[in-house]
């Protein structure tokens, strides 16, 4: 049978145009909707929020211009999005070595066969051959896609894992401040043991007080000063921590906050059905879910009959042989068809490998999707609670004060002793840091709640 150029050429066309068209994987919506019927998302927020457009760059709504920097330095230099992009490159590799199957395969082979007896040569030449499988069933389109959508998943890991190492950035700095007020509020607690001890070394010199009571008073201050070394301790794993974020040798140099950043109002949080189309882990998950639909496809179609065209360019010379037309080059093409017939069931059990893995695939989109839902609800419901807290606290706290400085002047005319005076001395520092951690805790769960709408962390540049 004779072949043609353009015969091949037309062939080869009608056949593309009449092959298999790909199916569409599942969307977010509808795995959702299959995969989540049990948990179906309501029209708004259990736990409160409000129906409004997420802005981007909620990091700076927090109003502290060294944070921002610190953001920047941490995607530029952390260790741990080092990795997270070389997953990506390693993707559009795959990626484009998926697509190159699509295209035509064209190889040079040459050949010599060395000396004869009588120091003639034997057959020597040049074969220019090319070959091309005509994706009949969507076999190859289907492994290109499988690869794209890896990569999309690989992309979206890559830009959520920025944002949970920016929201970790932004928790670490806001617990070094909290550590830096406890600093504060211990030293300012000494610095009252100190005076107490002296009014008890006073009392005991002029014959009121006693040398128990002076005991008592320095135990008081030394107790104030280990919980202060306590606290050092912390505010330098405080640092190390924040330094190994950004990249930096952890020497517990870097400098910190004293005051906790201003906690900006409650953002808009949008509603329960448009999280699955913003949040990146989310969309990464569904990507890998259309990657194993793809997959599944590829193996199906691997099953069926495949069609190569091929062509051979080739010219052949020889020193002891006639050749007929000697070193003119002759062309040849034509096709095969492989029909897959006997394989041990291996082609049959990868459709149905590919099929659990789609299912796997589905069932960790739904286990993410739910989690995702999970975590702004929780975050609401805290953010709630700790505003309720809030005013309590800080009442509590002033009536402290007050009737610390009543004890105060109780014991300096003698009718108190000195130990209901550091009773109250102790209610009104454990009053101070409940309101410090509450408010720390505020800006925490602020944090979690941004990460959890999956709201851009940075504004545009």
């Amino acid at each position: 049978m004779k072949f043609t150029l353009t015969g091949i050429t037309s062939a080869a066309a009608a056949l593309l145009l009449g092959g298999c068209t790909l199916q569409s994987p599942p969307s977010s919506s509808q795995l959702a909707e299959l995969e989540l019927a049990h948990a179906k998302a309501p029209q708004e927020w259990r736990a409160g929020g409000s129906a409004g457009k997420l802005e981007a760059g909620w990091l700076a709504s927090f109003n502290d211009p060294r944070l921002n920097a610190l953001a920047d330095e941490a995607l530029a230099y952390n260790q741990d999005l080092r990795v997270a992009a070389s997953r990506v490159e390693i993707a559009a590799v795959a990626l484009q070595a998926a697509g190159g199957g699509l295209y035509p395969e064209v190889n040079l082979l040459g050949r010599s066969g060395g000396k004869v007896n009588n120091g003639g040569s034997q057959l020597s030449g040049l074969i220019l051959q090319g070959s091309w499988e005509i994706d009949l069933w969507g076999r190859l389109r289907y492994g290109q896609a499988a690869a794209d959508a890896q990569y999309q998943s690989a992309q979206a890991d890559q830009r959520f894992a920025s944002q949970s190492l920016l929201a970790t950035l932004a928790k670490a700095w806001f617990l070094a401040a909290e550590a830096s007020r406890q600093l504060g509020l211990n030293t300012e607690m000494q610095q009252a043991a100190e005076k107490l001890a002296q009014l008890a070394e006073d009392r005991r010199r002029v014959g009121v007080g006693s040398e128990a009571e002076v005991a008592l008073a320095l135990a008081n201050l030394h107790g104030l000063r280990d919980g202060g070394e306590q606290i050092k301790l912390s505010l330098s794993q405080s640092k190390r921590a924040l330094e190994m974020i950004l990249g930096r040798y952890p020497a517990a140099e870097i400098e910190l906050p004293t005051e906790l950043a201003s906690l900006p109002p409650l953002p808009p949080t949008g509603l329960p059905s448009e999280l699955l189309e913003r949040r990146l882990d989310v969309i990464a998950a569904e990507r890998k879910v259309a990657a194993a639909f793809a997959r599944s496809g590829e193996a199906s179609a691997a099953r069926l009959p495949r069609l190569s065209l091929t062509a051979a360019l080739s010219t052949v010379s020889s020193s002891i042989f006639v050749l007929q037309e000697r070193d003119q080059p002759s062309f040849g093409a034509g096709a095969s068809v492989l029909v897959p017939l006997l394989n041990g069931g291996q082609l049959q059990a990868q459709v149905e490998l590919r099929g659990l893995e789609q299912k796997q695939a589905a069932a960790a989109f739904a286990a993410i999707a739910q989690r995702a839902f999970n975590e702004v609800e929780t975050a609401l419901a805290n953010e709630a609670a700790l505003a309720k807290r809030e005013p309590l606290l800080r009442q509590g706290l002033s009536e402290n004060q007050r009737a610390l400085g009543l004890e105060h002047e109780r014991y300096q005319v003698g009718s108190r002793d000195l130990r209901s005076v550091q009773q109250q001395q102790l209610e009104t520092l454990g009053a101070s840091m409940s309101l410090l951690r509450l408010q720390s805790e505020q800006r925490l769960q602020r944090v979690q709640l941004h990460l959890a709408l999956g709201g851009e962390v940075l504004g545009p540049k």
